[in-house]
């Protein structure tokens, strides 16, 4: 990831009659990250990604994207985003070639550029053997990748990903997963929405949690656990002095508490994988053997629900 700030969104309301639906959120996004926007059902998710999108015009505060102001008027600020929306964007009465081809086309790629990105995409999507099929004929999980890959076909700078993974099969989830990875390896800023905590634990380096039209909480992985007291569980399978390898482990820094049980020691630290090669360290100096390390760390499941009072799928 660097530095390279891609999308500044600022102060974003909007109100739909008497409904607040988004009320002064702030979205920042470097080249190269991945920040997942969480929030129950009605928590303002879609209003902020159309609004970031050009799709809606905000009431106040502003969009920036690549040092451009997005509107639903800036045509060319929005040239440097791609959405793939929740609901498929995709003509089943064409194959998969031609539909990239078709949106290739509204996107002003030339004839050369347009064959040679359109095989791109697809290797990309792993959908080069089904190119020439009706896209009717995919399965739900091709169609999704399907749909991702139109949203590449002009190498945005923002990949804007609205819960792309839902009621595809584990292989094509997997695999539009990878492509996250990739993109974001690459460069790529990448907006997603998800309802899969794990999805979120896995792809994204900041998260912000939003609710009542509002970011609750912001931060990495850490950061967010923090905030509700979260610590890490270190099982140690080991043998020998386990008294002393108790009592080294609890005089380490960070380290919260270290208890004995039969076959090895249990350690609750702040951070465990900062903690372990010196933890490790220290039980070896004791003259203890470990044979197995295991490590727990709280997941993201108990900050949402301290934050909203919600579960991530309510």
């Amino acid at each position: 990831m660097t530095d390279e700030v891609v999308l500044e969104a600022s102060g974003l309301r909007k109100a739909f009659g008497d409904l607040q639906a988004v009320a002064g959120v702030d979205v920042t996004i470097a080249s190269g990250e991945t920040y997942g926007l969480l929030g129950p059902n009605g928590a303002g998710k879609t209003t902020t990604i159309s609004m970031i999108a050009g799709l809606l015009e905000a009431d106040a505060g502003e969009v920036v994207v690549a040092g451009r102001r997005v509107t639903t008027r800036a045509v060319k600020a929005r040239a440097a985003l791609g959405l793939v929306p929740q609901e498929l964007a995709i003509y089943p009465d064409l194959t998969g070639r031609e539909n990239l081809d078709f949106f290739a086309r509204l996107y002003g790629l030339g004839t050369k550029a347009r064959r040679s990105r359109v095989d791109e995409v697809l290797d990309v999507v792993g959908l080069r053997d089904r190119a020439g099929d009706l896209t009717k004929t995919y399965s739900g999980g091709m169609q999704r990748r399907l749909n991702v890959g139109i949203g590449l076909l002009h190498r945005p700078q923002l990949l804007i990903l609205d819960e792309p993974t839902v009621g595809v099969d584990p292989q094509s989830r997997n695999a539009i997963l990878e492509n996250v990875e990739q993109l974001a390896g690459a460069g790529m800023a990448v907006l997603y929405t998800t309802h899969y905590m794990e999805e979120a634990e896995r792809l994204c380096d900041r998260i912000g949690i939003i609710d009542q039209g509002v970011i609750k909480a912001e931060g990495t992985r850490r950061e967010l656990v923090g905030l509700v007291g979260g610590h890490d569980s270190i099982a140690l399978a080991a043998s020998g002095p386990l008294d002393a390898a108790v009592k080294a482990a609890a005089e380490l820094p960070g380290v919260t508490s270290a208890s004995a049980r039969t076959g090895g020691l249990d350690v609750v630290a702040a951070n465990a994988r900062e903690l372990l090669p010196g933890l490790l360290d220290a039980v070896a100096a004791t003259g203890a053997q470990v044979t197995s390390v295991e490590v727990t760390e709280p997941d993201l499941e108990a900050v949402f629900l301290h934050l909203t009072g919600k579960a991530l799928r309510d």
